[in-house]
This record gives structure tokens, sequence and C-alpha cells, in this order.
């Protein structure tokens, strides 16, 4: 079994974030798509048949010029793409409320309870418990962390005219995830007064330990964050290669004719590259789970006020164990 709360180098946590995958992965993807599979599946495919529609209605609309049969479309089914919009909505807000509490919550009834075959209603049952909370965290989110990260994203934007803003960027985007991340994970592991409380854990946990240690450790979740990222986008990025080369094939093998396009902008190439884009959603929102476990070992790196309480419970555990034997 892994420990959670002790100190971790970078490479730890790299080797940690893998070692969870072999040991609970099995678990914890099964559990994964009980709870959040319906949804996500739901929403990919509503999202693909809004985007194939638009798409065909665009392209059909506007292929001799006729540019208000495309304004048209959607003066008369107004209602039903407001309905469609607000399903979507729903959809995708549930999909993102178990995305980002269910790496969280898995991992802290772990590193709890210690019990490594966790029910996907036990995980249900915790999500249930922490709907009021994660309110708050989103609201907290959209509209303090959020416009703050845009002001300093744009200013590195705008500093990338003179070189050093690509560096920034390099330093911002790392730090701003972590950030995030700690404060989601510290906000649902602890009660330490509410959001900005663990906002500012999550602050001060990138430049200094807790407890006062001039060590930094900046520089390994910064680089754990990115190897864990850049890992992700390899995997991703094979899946992508498949529709866009779908996409590629599908634009030299259906125009063929003014009057089959008019029929079927797409055809079925097209229509396989829609299937096959939304099976690389449905890996990618997956494999994001990766980035969270990863952020769960950098959380419990930082929190040195229970290492040691750690460690006296496995020693009482080991003893407790040969005692029986």
């Amino acid at each position: 079994m892994i420990q959670f709360y002790k100190k971790r180098d970078f490479g730890e946590m790299i080797s940690d974030t893998f070692q969870f995958l072999k040991l609970h992965g099995k678990n914890y993807f099964k559990n994964y798509f009980l709870i959040n599979g319906i949804l996500l599946i739901l929403m990919i495919v509503i999202v693909m048949i809004g985007y194939y529609e638009f798409f065909q209605q665009f392209g059909g609309s506007n292929l001799d010029g006729e540019t208000y049969l495309f304004e048209e479309y959607f003066q008369d089914n107004e209602l039903t793409l407001i309905l469609v919009l607000t399903v979507s909505f729903i959809l995708m807000l549930a999909a993102l409320i178990i995305n980002y509490l269910y790496p969280v919550l898995y991992m802290k009834r772990i590193s709890e309870t210690g019990n490594t075959n966790i029910k996907s209603d036990e995980i249900l049952g915790d999500i249930k418990k922490n709907i009021g909370k994660f309110f708050i965290f989103f609201l907290g989110a959209t509209f303090i962390v959020t416009p703050i990260a845009a002001v300093l994203f744009g200013i590195s934007v705008v500093l990338v005219l003179i070189i050093i803003g690509i560096f920034l960027l390099l330093l911002m985007v790392p730090v701003m995830a972590n950030v995030v991340n700690f404060l989601l994970f510290d906000y649902f592991h602890t009660d330490r007064g509410g959001f900005f409380s663990s906002l500012s854990y999550a602050i001060r946990s990138q430049f200094s330990y807790s407890n006062g240690r001039l060590r930094s450790p900046f520089w390994k979740y910064w680089g754990s964050w990115i190897i864990t990222y850049m890992i992700v986008q390899i995997v991703l990025s094979i899946f992508s290669f498949i529709p866009y080369i779908i996409l590629m094939a599908s634009v030299f093998t259906t125009v063929e004719a003014e009057t089959d396009y008019n029929e079927n902008p797409f055809g079925a190439m097209g229509i396989m590259f829609y299937v096959v884009y939304g099976i690389y959603m449905l890996i990618a929102f997956t494999l994001m789970n990766i980035i969270y476990i990863n952020a769960g070992f950098m959380y419990y790196d930082s929190r040195l006020d229970l290492h040691r309480n750690q460690d006296i419970t496995e020693i009482d555990s080991i003893g407790k164990n040969e005692e029986i034997n």
C-alpha cells in the first residue's frame, strides 16, 4: 500500500502516481465510469450531434453564398437550440462536479481509511455530502481565481513580445494549475476555515513548507506537473492524430459532386470523424485523472503537519500485525 502523507522528491511524485494507478487503477477507473461514464457519454453525444448539425447547416447553406439560410435555420429552431444548450450545460456541470471531486474524495478515503476496495456508492455518498462545498469552490474559482489568473496570463502574453513573457508563461501555467489543484484538495480534506484559508494555503505551499523550512518545493511541484502533463498530452496526441487523418481523408473524398455536398457536406468520413473525436474527448476526460492523482501526491507531500501522524499510525499497524503473527 502506498504511504500518502510523506515527504517526496521529484522522482517519487511521478513514480508514486503510476504506482497508484498500478495498485488501485482497476478499482479507481471502474468506479469512475460507473459514476461518471453515462454523464460523459451523454454530454459528448450531444456536443458531437450539435457540432455536426452546425457545420452541416453552415456548409450546405453557404455553398452558393446563401447565408440567409444559415441564419434562418437558427431562427426556426430557436427553442430547440435553447433546450439542447440547457441540457448540455446541466450535463457538463454534473460531469465537471464528478471529474473534480472524484479523484480528491477517492484519494481522501484511501488515505484516511486504508480501504483499497472502495465501492462506487461510498464515493457517490461522499460526492453528495460535498455538493454544497463544491459550489462554493466553483464560485470562488470562477470569480476570484480565474480573474487573477486571466490578468497574470494577459500580462505574460503581452510580455511575449519582449521574450521574457515566454518564460513567465512556462512558470505561471504550472503554478496556477497547482494552486487550483492544491486549493481543491485542501478545501475538501480540511476544515481550515473556508475557501480563502485553503486558497492561502494553496499559494503558500508552492513556495515554502508550512513548518517554516527554508527549502522551497516550488521546482519539484512545477516539474512534476510539467512531466505529468506532457505524458498525458503525448498519449492524447496519438489519439488526436486519428481524427485528423479521417478529417483530411473526408476533405478529399466527399466533395465529388456539388449535389452530394448539398445533401451531406461531410459524408461518411465526416461522420466517422465526429465519432472518433467523441472517443477522443472521452479519453481526454479519463486521462485528466492522472494529473489530479499527481496533484494529490504533491498536496500530501506539502502536509508536513500530518507526516508524523501517518508514520506513527503505520508503526502501530506493523506492531499489531506482528502480534497477530
